[in-house]
């Protein structure tokens, strides 16, 4: 049978394939559209397959709430380069991962890809956007809320950090201002009783061996701790923290004027603690001249 340009041209459209690529299913597969279609999707999976490794540490935070305020959702979906996470079928394909991390309950990330719409569960969906823009895509992490409080103040800068905090009193306003705030100053948790214990452990330790340096009798270096931890501890939680557009008040006396309560938030940023690829361009040049 005769591989014509229209038949080209319609699988084309069906898959987002190259014209080479459909031509060559097309013949494979007698000029079957339907089986030129499930052929370069099994090709497409087998390629997705072979990029699992590569390193995928730029993307997306997209943040979805439902109709009614009470829930609400952020993902991290990554790629390997700024260009793939600007475009719009990778955009598409992290805003369905949102929606569905909102609707499905799923618990984690492999309950999550194993959910999906329209017969195809989201990782197969994920392996064949892998297979057509040649870049490794991955799914890394999700945070659902459900609100304790009034609202849940949800804020995107651009799209690589994303914040939900869980309020309870004051107004949308102040929980919008919050999470601006958690954004940009990063607090690890809302108050002193979050702090980790191990954490909490070994920043003492750091400071002890820090007073003790300076010579001073065992009396004085212990109130030289506490008074270094009490500091340290109104740096790293939220309710300590200077307020970011007020820097002469602090997060809790902000809170405390409005009449309002901090539950809980979320901080995301996108590749934080992924170890990137160092490139050596001078080393892939010479390792090119060698093939």
């Amino acid at each position: 049978m005769s591989i014509t340009a229209q038949m080209v041209k319609e699988l084309r459209e069906r898959t987002g394939s190259g014209m080479m690529e459909c031509k060559k299913a097309l013949v494979e597969t007698g000029g079957d559209l339907d089986a030129a279609v499930e052929l370069m999707r099994k090709q497409g999976l087998a390629k997705a397959d072979k990029k699992a490794g590569r390193i995928a540490a730029e993307g997306a935070i997209i943040i979805e709430q439902s109709g009614d305020g009470k829930r609400a959702v952020m993902v991290e979906v990554n790629c390997e380069t700024d260009f793939v996470a600007t475009g719009a079928e990778f955009r598409a394909f992290a805003e369905g991962v949102a929606r569905t991390a909102l609707e499905s309950g799923a618990a984690d990330v492999d309950a999550l890809m194993a959910s999906g719409t329209g017969g195809k569960t989201l990782d197969e969906s994920r392996r064949e956007l892998v297979a057509k823009i040649g870049e490794n895509i991955t799914v890394r992490r999700f945070a659902l809320v459900e609100r304790a409080g009034d609202r849940i103040g949800t804020y995107l800068h651009g799209t690589r950090i994303g914040v939900l905090v869980d309020v309870a009193g004051g107004d949308d306003d102040l929980a919008r201002d919050l999470a601006m705030h958690i954004a940009a100053s990063r607090p690890v948790c809302v108050d002193e009783s979050g702090v980790p214990a191990d954490l909490l452990a070994k920043e003492r330790e750091i400071i002890a061996a820090q007073s003790q340096q300076e010579g001073k009798p065992a009396a004085i270096i212990e109130k030289m701790v506490e008074g270094r931890l009490r500091k340290y501890l109104a740096e790293i939680t939220l309710l300590g923290q200077p307020f970011v557009k007020n820097p002469d008040q602090t997060v809790s006396q902000l809170v405390k004027a409005a009449g309002a309560t901090v539950h809980a938030f979320m901080r995301m940023e996108v590749g934080e603690g992924i170890e990137k690829k160092s490139e050596d361009f001078a080393e892939e040049v010479r390792k090119a001249s060698q093939v």
